[in-house]
Order: C-alpha cells, then structure tokens, then sequence
C-alpha cells in the first residue's frame, strides 16, 4: 500500500521542489532534495488537495524520505485521523460581518494602544524596490489600475479594524475600501533634489504607518525619477499582511501592472473564512492536547536573554527601529545551503544556530527564550497559499546550549527543538506568552527578542517576484530597502532571499542597547554564517560562556507589572461597582461571585486584548476613557476606579 502511494507523492514533491520526478527516489529525504520547512506546509497542503489526507506538521519532517511521507500518509488515511482536526473553511454567510482577530493580530493590535512596553501608532512593514525602464506616462495609470484590481481579487486589503478588536472585510464598492497610490513625478529635478525627496518619503513611511482602524492598511507610492528610474514604495500593516502576504502582493499587483489583460484564479474563500474555521480549534482534542503538552512545560521555560540594556523599556518611546544589512552573494549563498543539505538541517536552522550563538555571547549566558515567528498558514484549503492576510504566528524557542560542541551538533540541537515545538503549533505563541505571563505576574512582553526566517517562501508559492512589469519597467530585487516597526519586540534577527541572495538584518529599538554591543552580536551572526560555507565552518567548536544561566545584571525580561497598593473589602461607590460588573461579564465570572475591590483583571484571566475591550466597553457606558497606560500603572478595580474619578476631575 505504502508503495502506491509513492508515485503521488513523487510528483507532489517534484512540483513543490521543481525537480523531475525521476531525480526522486524513495529513499532520498525532503531536505537532501532542497526541501525546509516552508515548503513541507504546501506539501502538506498537496497533498490534502490530490490524495483527501490531512496530514500534521508533526508527520513531514524536513529529513524524512520518500518512503517515511509514504508510510505518514499511509497511517493518517486510516488509524491515526483523530489527531488531526479537521476544519473545513466554508463561505460565510454574510461575508462582511464582523470576524475575530488571530492572536498574533491580537498582538499588534494591541501594541497599537500605546500603554504596553515597545508599543507604536501603527504596526507595519515598509519596502521600496528600485525601477528602471519606467515609462513615465503609462506607469501611474497601470499602477493604479493593479492596485484597484488586486484589492478586488484580495479581500483581506479591504479589511478594517473594528475597536473592539475584531476586523471586518468592506464591500469593493464601499467608499473608501480600494486603496488608490500615490505618485510622486520628480523626473524634472536635479539629481540632488530628487535624492532629498526621496529620502523624505522614506523616512516619512518608514515612522508612519497605515492603520486599518482608521482607513486603508496599505499605503502604495510611486516615485518617478530621472533617467527612467523610479522607485516603488509600499507600507503594509502587519494587522493584514504577513510575509508570505507580501510576496503574493507583490507577484500579483505586478502581474495586474504588466499586462492589463491579466486575470487571476478567482479565490474560493477569503481571509474571514480562514478566521472563522480556525476559531473552533480550542474545541477540539488536537488543540487541547497541545495546550496541554505546552502548558506542562511553562514553569520550566527560562526568561529572555539578558542583553545589557541602557534604560527600562518602559521609559522608551522610539518612533522607529533600526536595521543592520548584510548580503551573501548568490555563489556564497549555493554554497552554504548545500552545505546544510550535506549536515541534514535547513538552512533556517544553520541560521537561527548562528543567532542563538551570537545572543548567547552578548547576554552571557547559554539558557533564553526566544520568540521565533513563523508562517502558519495551516493546510485548510487548496486556495490558503494563494490568499493575502496576516497568517502568522509565533512559537516559543527554550535554548539551552551545551558547551564545547559544534557549530553542526548545534544546528541540527536547535532543529530538532523547533520541529517539537511547531508539532504543537495548534496553541500559537502569543497563547503560550499570555498564560507565561499571568504565571510570572508581568505584563511586561516575555519574549521580546525575535527570530524570523521566510527562506524558501517562493519556492512555496510557486513563483516569485516578476522582473518585468510593463510600464513599471524592470524589478531590481538587488537594490530594495525594507525596514520593519513591530510593537512588543526589541530585537529581531531575519532572513529572506532577494533573487539568489541571501539578505541578513537585525532589527531593533536603538534606544534600549549599548551601540558597541549590537554592533558585536551583529558581526557575531553574520560572520557565522559566512564561514559556514566551508566545511571547516560547520565543524569549528563554538565559544560559549561559561554561565547557563544569568547572572543579575540590568535585564530585559519579564518584570513584576506596576500596582500601587489598594485596600481591599467590598466596592465603595457607583464607579467601582461599574468596574466590577463590566469584568464580571467581559470575563465570564460566576453569577455568584462579588469581586473584592483589590481584584486584579490579569488574576482573573484577564490579557491584553480583553483589557483593550473592557477600556473601550467602559468609555462608551459613559464614564470618562482611561489610556491602557493608567489602566497598567493600578489594574485592579480600586485602581481602576480611582483612575476614572481622576480623568472625570479633569474633565469637569
């Protein structure tokens, strides 16, 4: 039976890995053939589509065979079903009501409010790609006429952001709900001029993102230049768009822009009923079953690594954030990756390796959680690789590195942590840091330092970025900019190909850090990654500190959130029995239960998100609107009460 189904799969994996399938043999593995991680999601998804069989992330390990998936799909046809859900996207019926937020939506949202730790007014993703060839007189129109197009195929870009934390999708001819560029014509200045605008405009989208509670999350400009250059600029909120979302974005508006007769596969489902599927998860076993083997963990997960910091994340209030950039040639960069073939990790493992190693040296010590982000676009539909919309989650990494082993043992330690941790992906990340942070008591971000990798993202798709687009001219992945404002983070190292380079960037607050260390955890990353285009590199001992743990110091971890003392007893007045009513029901308390006027919101199971809402409920009773930030400084009902008599003062 095994056998039979080897043919199937064969071909399944020659279309995702672009091979010929007689290069396939049944004892050659995903990750010798050039498979990772990215690609095994639309194996998977392939495979639900051609042979009806759900299959988890736990069943297509990158080091797997042919045979191994054969045997996998074997078993999920028949004995082991029940570990997978199966949820099945449907239209909904009304496709512009109201929706609720993913959780790590959830998170930006609400790193948007301005009273968390490293929050900002907008969270977003800034790109400009440089152009030549452009045709200046057809290129605003052909731009604008994509645009209008692709937010017509793609609902997810005319979604809205509602206050209460949840996101509806708006009618096509709804005012206002296709974005519209805009386009700047400095052809007719002097090179100096127009190098001044155009460093005006960067730096004008890079701190000011769009935002989808107020109006389009797409913010699309068109600089012309002199010469038949130009410069396509885009920030995308991370409310709507993911990374993934962003190479679908691009492939597809310059396919729109490159030939106006372009008409694109109409999508079955769209983003809200993606949402609406997922949203019965935590009803079933699957789900349980991995909140249950992450929450056995928790108690034993170590704190963020303990990066020297120059002042409390509290007290910064940074606009930006700042990238460091390097490249590895497309030669240099073959060369690693087959390398990561012959040590059987991915490349993304070699990298997080070389991340973990370099924040091991800057903290100075060996155990920290790291928060990786991950695309998790789970295999619920044929159509989900083809849609835009924020996907994304994030899982919790504990490192631990052992001394005095190599730079490969380490690698492949660290893959086979991040593929325990993403067979239990059903409970995301910021899940897992909520509970983490009801258990130490913080409201504090308890992993702030970030890893992402989105290599191989277009070999899962199944195409990239054109280098033509009509008008538009020629694409020059080479010469483009990205720069990222992610609330909650304060250090993030990420990798991405650009054409056949690899591009490396740490992203981070510049306020929080000692400049000679970031420039040292840098220098540290990338020259690992560098060397491991030899084997010499991948054999070399790693110079770990000698500390597992840390050891005191200034740190940037979870810290005990702000209260100021409150008497307790029963409620005193009008204003606290309000408080006490509005948790009672946003929180789903025991009819029977009379809340102590100490109670805290986060002991009662209150988060983020929840405390948004309560806020938002609270101001439209009428009673005066408390900023998240005083609700912080005291969140219990006293605190919370004395906060509204103040703001009332004010007022009156």
């Amino acid at each position: 039976m095994t056998a039979d189904l080897e043919p199937a799969l064969r071909r399944i994996w020659a279309d995702v890995l672009d091979l010929p399938e007689e290069r396939i043999t049944s004892g050659d593995s995903f990750l010798a053939l050039g498979g990772d991680s990215v690609l095994a999601v639309r194996t998977a998804a392939l495979v639900r589509r051609r042979l009806g069989v759900v299959l988890a992330m736990s069943d297509i390990r990158v080091q797997d065979t042919l045979a191994d998936l054969a045997a996998a799909v074997r078993e999920r046809g028949s004995a082991r079903d029940g570990d997978v859900p199966d949820l099945k996207p449907a239209r909904r019926d009304d496709p512009l009501a109201p929706f609720p937020l993913l959780p790590l939506q959830q998170g930006y949202f609400v790193g948007q409010q301005g009273g968390w730790e490293l929050s900002y007014e907008s969270a977003h993703h800034y790109v400009d790609l440089g152009l030549t060839g452009v045709d200046g007189d057809e290129a605003a129109e052909a731009l604008r006429d994509a645009l209008h197009r692709l937010a017509e195929h793609q609902p997810a870009l005319r979604a809205r952001i509602l206050p209460d934390g949840t996101q509806r999708i708006l009618d096509p001819d709804a005012p206002g709900a296709i974005p519209s560029p805009t386009v700047h014509d400095w052809r007719a200045l002097d090179a100096g001029e127009a190098a001044r605008l155009l460093a005006g405009l960067r730096a004008d989208m890079r701190a000011n993102g769009p935002d989808p509670a107020t109006g389009p999350g797409v913010d699309l400009r068109l600089s012309l230049l002199p010469d038949g250059r130009g410069r396509l600029h885009s920030s995308m909120s991370l409310l709507l768009v993911d990374g993934w979302s962003s190479g679908v974005f691009y492939r597809d508006l310059l396919a729109f822009a490159a030939d106006w007769n372009t008409v694109l596969a109409p999508l079955d489902i769209d983003f809200g009923d993606y949402v609406t599927a997922v949203q019965g998860l935590p009803e079933t076993p699957q789900w349980q079953a991995d909140r249950d083997w992450w929450w056995e963990r928790l108690d034993a997960l170590p704190q963020p690594p303990a990066l020297p910091v120059t002042a409390e994340p509290d007290t910064v209030r940074a606009r930006v954030m700042r990238s460091l950039e390097t490249r590895l040639a497309p030669d240099r960069w073959a060369r690693v990756q087959e390398l990561c073939r012959e040590h059987g990790v991915t490349a993304s493992a070699a990298a997080l390796a070389a991340y973990a190693v370099a924040l091991a040296c800057t903290a100075g010590h060996r155990r920290f959680l790291l928060n990786s982000l991950q695309l998790n676009r789970l295999p619920l539909h044929p159509d989900v690789h083809r849609m835009v919309g924020a996907f994304s989650s994030t899982v919790l990494l504990p490192i631990e590195l052992p001394e005095h082993r190599t730079f490969a043992d380490l690698a492949r330690e660290l893959q086979t942590l991040t593929g325990e941790a993403l067979a239990h992906n059903l409970v995301t990340g910021v899940e897992v840091s909520r509970e983490l942070a009801r258990r130490w008591g913080t409201t504090r971000p308890v992993a702030p330092v970030v890893f992402q990798s989105t290599l191989g993202v277009d070999a899962a798709m199944g195409s990239s970025v054109p280098e033509e687009a009509g008008p538009l001219g020629h694409i020059d992945l080479t010469d483009h900019r990205q720069e990222l404002r992610t609330p909650q983070v304060a250090m993030e190292g990420r990798l991405y190909e650009a054409r056949d380079e690899l591009v490396i960037v740490l992203s981070l607050v510049e306020e929080l850090f000692h400049a000679e260390d970031v420039e040292r955890l840098f220098t540290t990353f990338t020259t690992l990654l560098r060397s491991l285009d030899t084997p010499d590199g991948w054999e070399r001992t790693c110079d770990l500190p000698e500390r597992l743990d840390a050891d005191g110091g200034l740190r940037l971890d979870a810290r005990p959130r702000a209260s100021i003392a409150q008497d307790g007893g029963p409620l005193r007045d009008e204003v606290e029995q309000a408080v006490a009513d509005c948790w009672s029901e946003l929180l789903d308390l025991p009819e029977d239960r009379q809340l102590d006027r100490a109670a805290e919101f986060f002991a009662l199971g209150g988060d983020s998100l929840a405390a948004i809402r309560m806020l938002t409920r609270l101001a439209r009773s009428g009673l005066p609107h408390v900023t998240p930030r005083a609700f912080l400084a005291a969140p219990t009902v006293a605190g919370l009460a004395a906060a509204i008599r103040e703001k009332r003062g004010l007022e009156g």
